[in-house]
């Protein structure tokens, strides 16, 4: 019965933190996209100004320019190629939902993140109650990972194999497949999808199952590459198993 209740407990918990994820994705969406496109529309406007008149700008209306442009940049707003990149929103849902994913769990690279005062105020709130509930999953999910290594630990010690020596090599093969799983082998997928360099994607992806987060490197984002539907829902996805890895690693 007790198993019963736990795997209910369990199920419940996951449904529960993912609507959270999403419905807070949904309302990021809805507060910030409108704002974000008056701005590359801005952006637009003023590279097409620029470009009418840059023959004879004053230095005072070219340092104003240069000023705009870096003010755009940093918000996430690149004003080059042509006017298809108005329609591509950075929040759509992946975006969104990946940028969720970021909130509740600390890291936070800060390449998205909301301007308007009702997705900023919203923000503070989504997190307040989402950091715990991602700490509270996270701790389930290595507690279900640890019963894995409970049975090892038990296959091994039916085997006759010493408690001491059991421990020691439970946490060695967690080390090393968690290595290999959370770190190598997505370090070698990030090289292929981003263009990065192998020991690129390796600091990349401690960076981000540390919660560091810098956002120098974040995925998904370089204009002109093309990269699958469900690249940025994957990475969340990869994130998350991996923070529970890391929280295993140090209850282990």
């Amino acid at each position: 019965k007790a198993m019963c209740s736990g795997k209910l407990q369990t199920g419940l918990l996951v449904a529960g933190y993912f609507v959270y994820l999403l419905v807070g994705a949904a309302v990021f969406q809805a507060l910030e996209r409108t704002a974000e496109k008056q701005e590359k529309i801005a952006a637009a406007q003023l590279k097409e100004a620029f470009l009418q008149n840059f023959t004879h700008l004053t230095v005072a209306e070219m340092e104003q320019f240069m000023k705009n442009l870096t003010e755009a940049i940093q918000n996430g707003v690149y004003p080059v190629g042509n006017e298809s990149q108005i329609e591509d929103s950075n929040w759509d849902f992946s975006n969104s939902f990946f940028f969720a994913g970021t909130v509740v769990s600390t890291i936070g690279y800060g390449t998205l993140r909301p301007k308007t005062a009702g997705g900023q105020i919203f923000c503070v709130f989504f997190a307040l109650f989402g950091i715990p509930l991602n700490i509270v999953f996270l701790h389930r999910v290595g507690k279900m990972l640890s019963l894995l290594c409970k049975k090892l630990g038990k296959y091994l010690y039916e085997k006759g194999m010493r408690k001491k020596k059991i421990k020691f090599l439970t946490l060695l093969f967690f080390l090393a497949t968690g290595i290999l799983v959370f770190l190598c082998l997505p370090s070698l997928f990030f090289q292929i999808t981003e263009g990065w360099s192998y020991s690129e994607g390796i600091y990349f992806a401690f960076i981000t199952l540390s919660t560091i987060g810098f956002g120098d490197y974040v995925v998904g984002k370089q204009p002109g590459r093309n990269y699958f539907s469900y690249y940025r829902t994957l990475v969340a996805i990869w994130i998350l198993f991996g923070l529970a890895w890391i929280a295993l690693l140090f209850n282990l």
